[in-house]
């Protein structure tokens, strides 16, 4: 089936569109013989870049694809300094760069359509998976980065891994379908085992803070599956990152102690939620970022469709594992979200455990306000 456009008067472009094609090296198309065998049948072609502007910014900012033009000719990852520094290499797909001596990680993300909820605006699940995907690429990109999942290069050698135990994110405002964010994150010392990791996100178009966020990570071995001490000579290598920077204020973070829901405090209970094989991550347990969905499957349909999730607190208490059945339990209550506001919001308590022997795997606080 093909797709002919007739008329391209109507379509809008950005500037130079025309001009910028990209190179295609070496494309392969499966087939199979008469014997049922597969056959792999190569197909080269080439073409023109003359273009000033490559197809995969906007507004002059690298966004989520593949950057063509830090590729090389024999088709191997090239490397991409940003113009104007001296920031080390990077690979060229993950379209971030080092700002502020190198102390801060930025990357563009353009918000797209299966990013966001019925609402049209990008969901708490999309905006916790954009700054995870910044941290990694953070790690991945300062040179001490290993094939592990953001592990350095001395954690992968001892087996160790990244795990976070507690996050707390703060959101002004929800970006729409086809916004550009910008995230900037960097990391700091918490206490003599822990890392702490920040996060601001901006509009890319007026600038403005919408998003901040802060974490607090351990070590654990993956192989025991228990914390660890972290080595001395892995403080070597993410000390010369630390910076003494705080993206929530110290007295605006949500620290205090999330209440523990039992059957008689929680007044829903969501059972049978079972993690499937996509919900795992490359530590072999469930990524952190899953727990929302099912922290929302016990929170209201009407609280869901007339407020806005404005503050999250996470707890993060054991790994879940692919054979785990888990229940969600809420409870809610109104509270004034400013002396000036007429329209109560809601702080909901939250517990993700599991179903067999009710252990605790994640303590959740959110806090929500009405849609205007």
């Amino acid at each position: 089936m093909s797709l002919m456009i007739r008329d391209l008067s109507s379509l809008h472009y950005t500037d130079n569109f025309w001009k910028t094609e990209k190179h295609v090296k070496e494309c392969r198309s499966l087939k199979f013989d008469c014997n049922g065998k597969k056959k792999w049948r190569a197909i080269t072609a080439s073409a023109d870049s003359s273009g000033s502007r490559s197809i995969d910014t906007i507004n002059g900012k690298k966004i989520n694809g593949v950057h063509v033009e830090g590729h090389s000719q024999s088709g191997q990852r090239g490397n991409v300094v940003e113009s104007g520094s001296s920031s080390s290499p990077k690979h060229s797909y993950m379209l971030g760069n080092f700002v502020e001596e190198k102390f801060v990680y930025r990357q563009s993300f353009v918000i797209r359509s299966y990013e966001i909820g019925p609402d049209k605006t990008a969901t708490m699940e999309t905006i916790m998976n954009l700054l995870q995907e910044t941290a990694l690429n953070h790690v991945a990109n300062s040179g001490v980065g290993s094939s592990g999942f953001g592990a350095t290069r001395e954690m992968s050698l001892r087996k160790l891994i990244w795990v976070v135990t507690r996050i707390h994110i703060q959101i002004e405002q929800y970006s729409s379908w086809g916004d550009v964010v910008e995230i900037d994150t960097w990391v700091d010392a918490a206490g003599k085992n822990g890392m702490r990791r920040d996060w601001i996100i901006r509009d890319s178009n007026t600038r403005k803070i919408i998003t901040r966020a802060t974490s607090k990570w351990v070590i654990m071995n993956i192989e025991t599956r228990r914390l660890s001490k972290i080595p001395e000579q892995v403080k070597a290598e993410v000390r010369p990152f630390y910076i003494n920077r705080f993206a929530i204020p110290t007295a605006q973070i949500d620290s205090e102690k999330i209440e523990k829901l039992n059957d008689e405090t929680a007044q829903i209970i969501s059972s049978g939620l079972a993690p499937r094989w996509s919900d795992m991550d490359a530590n072999q347990h469930v990524n952190n970022v899953k727990y929302i969905g099912w922290i929302l499957e016990s929170v209201p349909i009407n609280v869901l469709e007339d407020y806005y999730l404005m503050s999250l607190t996470l707890e993060y208490r054991r790994e879940c594992q692919l054979s785990n059945v888990l229940q969600s339990m809420t409870t809610m209550r109104e509270i004034a979200t400013s002396a000036s506001d007429k329209n109560c919001g809601l702080e909901c308590t939250h517990l993700i455990r599991m179903e067999a022997d009710r252990a605790e795997v994640v303590r959740a606080r959110s806090l929500w306000q009405p849609k205007q």
